[in-house]
This record gives structure tokens, sequence and C-alpha cells, in this order.
């Protein structure tokens, strides 16, 4: 398993954490984003993220900003990823598992560092059902990005 990570310039200290964590579990990552005290533009760290996904670098990438809205807008206007903004456990273990989410948002200033270490446990825990149901949606989506 290895995740792309990506921040913008509000989410450079939860990053960090969310690095520490990932290397206190084994996980292989790379840092996309921007170190304290740099600016950077969320549709920036959402599209070098994505690319390490699509790319077939990394297995799923997380993106934190601010709010996680703006990671989640710009990564889902990429053709292939299934960006999912969340601030709670329950819908990131979902969306991996009905969605296949590839890719996990959250905001610096909406959760905090306990629930963001959460959240990407959750995330990257999850496998991805393959049910039925689930497939004739994730068609349909993929559908959509056609349009």
């Amino acid at each position: 398993m290895k995740i792309a990570i990506g921040n913008d310039h509000a989410a450079p200290g939860l990053k960090l954490a969310v690095i520490e964590h990932l290397k206190e579990k084994g996980i292989e990552y790379v840092d996309t984003g921007c170190g304290i005290n740099e600016k950077c533009d969320y549709p920036d760290a959402a599209k070098a993220v994505c690319g390490k996904v699509l790319s077939g670098e990394c297995d799923l990438g997380v993106l934190i900003c601010g709010t996680g809205v703006g990671m989640s807008i710009a990564a889902n206007k990429i053709k292939g990823i299934r960006a999912a903004c969340c601030s709670e456990v329950f819908s990131a273990r979902l969306t991996r598992e009905h969605n296949d989410a590839n890719v996990l948002c959250f905001g610096a200033r909406v959760v905090g560092e306990g629930t963001a270490l959460d959240l990407v446990d959750a995330f990257v825990e999850t496998e991805y059902s393959g049910e039925e149901r689930h497939e004739q949606r994730i068609a349909k989506l993929k559908a959509l990005e056609d349009i």
C-alpha cells in the first residue's frame, strides 16, 4: 500500500501528523503537498495527488485543505477519481466499501488530529465490496465523466 498525500497552505501541520501516522503503521507515502509557511493552491495539490493515484504509483490519495471541500471539488474534476470529503469515520469507511473512492479529503479547520488519523485508518483499511449493486452505480458515475 502506498498513499499519495497533499495539502494546501491551510494544512501542513495536519499533513505531517498523518505522515507520521502512516510511518508508524509501515505504510509508504509520497508527499506532494506544501510545507509550513509555503503558499499553495488546492487545485494544484489535488492534481498532484490524483496524478499519482491514476498513474498507479500510489494506491490511494489523501488531500487536506481548510475544509476538505475545495480539494474534493478539484479532485472530482479529474476523470477516474472518486474523491470523498469526510469528517467522520462511518463515511470514510463506506465511501471505500460502496463507492470505491480512491481519494479521501478532509479539512484541517474541521477535524482534529485524532479524527484525521481515524479517517485515514478507516479509508486505508477498508476494501471495496465489489457487490453488483455498487458496480452498477459506479458504472453510472463513470458515465457521468463523459458528459
